[in-house]
């Protein structure tokens, strides 16, 4: 962090320096190509970008006042830390007359990465964001948890900081759990809005946002930072899932979880059971997305023969707002509380010439619909069936009452036992919600052809075996 000489915050000198000039830059002066021959030359500023050739560096330049560039909005200044540091040391705590001078428009952004999540891209990206912002603002989530990162919120204007969430589903939802912990502590007005850069394997939470099914460095990180500015603020319902075990002599033992996607009992909570097993022996294998959707295939395939979770309707009751609700012979339940399930399939709305409105993640209600096995879930992911629509409720309440089954809560699976699942609501949280971005599952057009080519043929091979299994 450097000490800025000037009184005013947005103001201080270029920071220079020599060679690793980004690809097609322009020189501020002569508006030619830097970087353009084989050696290291030409100077950037770290803090603005702009770039200039060796001979046209002036006395001139080295002097100007840096602008901070196109992010300047997104940027935490040195100099804001150091005079923070400098109230703190005289015990002043008015943070908000020393922000204003930075401009309404000013909205710092907090990055949060998880280096380990998906195919494992959250590492080049710290550094891409380090380049573009202040280090000071960018975080390792496996080095600096999010509860003790999100402090930086309280140093910065109230309702005025975003976050940006680099990793998958369940990242979301730790970082989300620490904007919790912020309001029990009373920081209600620091509490930042959450936009989210999908790096892992399903990401529909990210899909239902507007930020797509998953991230591969297709656009440039200095694009994704544009879009965390022109997204608007929405609200996500969060949801309390407390399962209460039957224990001996009528002990009760309570489990309760946080819930942001979905809940579910039955074969796809057996899928993602065996998937994490398996992740949990060998993570290195599970670096890859096609790769990871291959092996729940397979268990996929494998419960289609097996059918551990039939009859699922007599081992079951399901109650709606109160109510009692007669079941079908189901093999599977599914609580929505979003658009997205099943890394990009909309559940609820299905598909053919039946009307159904529009899931919303911020009605306070929750989708209940029910899957007939395995089989059928690989039917709705390619829009070849429906599901069978139990129906909507501001409160779930479902009884296990014998034998073991499968249950997940945002991707998170465990064995359970006999016992009461109840999921009501719990507070809202206010995310980013981006328009631009294409959410559907089709293909992008932005990807490229031969990586098309190599997907499309791994799903035809993956494909073919199945048919054959069954």
């Amino acid at each position: 962090m450097l000490k800025n000489d000037s009184k005013a915050l947005d103001a201080m000198h270029h920071h220079w320096i020599r060679g690793n000039v980004p690809l097609c830059s322009y020189c501020v002066v002569c508006k030619q190509q830097c970087g353009s021959q084989p050696k290291l030359c030409d100077y950037r500023c770290i803090w603005c970008q702009k770039t200039v050739h060796d001979e046209c560096m002036k006395n001139s330049l080295k002097n100007e006042q840096c602008d901070f560039g196109e992010f300047k909005n997104l940027i935490i200044p040195p100099s804001y830390l150091t005079a923070i540091n400098q109230m703190r040391k005289d015990k002043k705590t008015d943070y908000a007359v020393l922000a204003s001078k930075l401009g309404k428009q000013w909205t710092p952004l907090i990055i949060l990465a998880n280096s380990r999540s998906g195919t494992n891209m959250g590492e080049g990206l710290l550094g891409e964001f380090r380049i573009l912002l202040s280090p000071v603002q960018v975080f390792d989530v496996t080095k600096t948890p999010p509860v003790k990162a999100l402090q930086l919120c309280t140093l910065l204007p109230c309702y005025s900081a975003r976050v940006l969430v680099c990793g998958g589903d369940g990242t979301v939802g730790w970082v989300l759990d620490a904007v919790d912990e912020m309001k029990i502590k009373g920081q209600e007005k620091y509490i930042p809005q959450v936009a989210v850069l999908p790096l892992g394997t399903g990401n529909d939470l990210s899909n239902t946002l507007g930020w797509g099914t998953g991230y591969a460095g297709e656009i440039p990180v200095a694009q994704v930072l544009r879009n965390v500015m022109e997204a608007d603020g929405v609200k996500l319902d969060r949801w309390k899932v407390q399962v209460t075990n039957k224990g001996y002599y009528n002990l009760r033992k309570l489990k309760e979880f946080t819930m942001n996607n979905y809940f579910s009992v039955g074969p796809d909570a057996l899928m993602a059971l065996n998937f994490h097993a398996h992740r949990e022996k060998a993570p290195s294998l599970f670096s890859s997305r096609i790769l990871n959707k291959a092996v729940y295939l397979f268990y996929g395939t494998k419960d289609c023969l097996v059918q551990e979770c039939k009859d699922l309707n007599k081992k079951v009751e399901l109650e709606l707002d109160g109510e009692r609700v007669e079941l079908p012979n189901l093999e599977g339940i599914i609580v929505l509380n979003i658009g997205y399930w099943g890394g990009g399939c909309r559940l609820w709305e299905g598909m053919g010439d039946e009307t159904y409105p529009l899931a919303r993640h911020d009605d306070g209600l929750l989708e209940v619909v029910g899957v007939y096995g395995s089989f059928h879930c690989a039917q709705i992911q390619v829009k070849l069936a429906n599901p069978f629509r139990i129906g909507q409720a501001h409160t779930v309440r479902l009884i296990l009452k014998c034998s073991m089954m499968p249950m997940q809560v945002d991707g998170e699976p465990w064995a359970q036992g006999p016992c009461t699942v109840t999921i009501t609501h719990k507070t809202h949280a206010l995310m980013l919600y981006f328009s631009g971005e294409q959410t559907d599952d089709d293909i992008s057009s932005t990807s490229d052809p031969e990586d098309t080519k190599e997907t499309e043929s791994q799903w035809e091979q993956l494909n073919s075996s199945i048919l054959k299994i069954l």
